[in-house]
């Protein structure tokens, strides 16, 4: 245990800023801006460290549970009231990315419930009761369920 503590004891910047890139490149393998947030609280410690070097290993942990903590929680108030902006805003919700498309039933909705084929995937669709062959109109999704309606022309089915 002595060897440890003496280990920790003699510990200078550098260790600081090794740490705080390992967590910069852990943040990469696991994402989630935590690992992030305390790579950075790392690399301050480290220059604080730098500027006072006989600071006790005690202070230099409690400053960086205290800069991990505060800086996480800064960014998560930050980014929750100015999300990041996309320009492809259904990226990972494909459902999404068919309201508002026109299709042709190749199934009947029967009891308010079919199945569309949309590119290569097989969809669940609910709606109104509609023959094969008809136009639909995606107007929803609901899960991995899309909603649809009558598609209308003009006023006209």
């Amino acid at each position: 245990m002595s060897n440890v503590l003496a280990f920790i004891d003699s510990a200078s910047y550098w260790g600081w800023w090794v740490l705080g890139v390992m967590l910069v490149v852990l943040e990469v393998a696991a994402p989630g801006a935590v690992f992030l947030w305390m790579g950075i609280a790392s690399g301050v410690v480290g220059i604080i460290v730098y500027i006072e070097p006989d600071l006790a290993w005690e202070h230099q942990l409690l400053i960086f549970a205290v800069l991990s903590v505060v800086s996480i929680l800064m960014a998560r108030r930050y980014f929750k009231s100015r999300p990041i902006e996309t320009d492809h805003p259904s990226l990972n919700r494909r459902g999404l990315q068919y309201i508002g498309r026109v299709f042709t039933l190749t199934d009947p909705i029967v009891d308010g419930q079919g199945r569309l084929r949309v590119d290569d995937t097989f969809w669940k669709i609910e709606g109104t009761d509609l023959e094969q062959g008809e136009k639909i109109i995606i107007t929803a999704v609901n899960g991995a369920v899309l909603m649809v309606e009558a598609y209308q022309v003009d006023g006209r089915p």
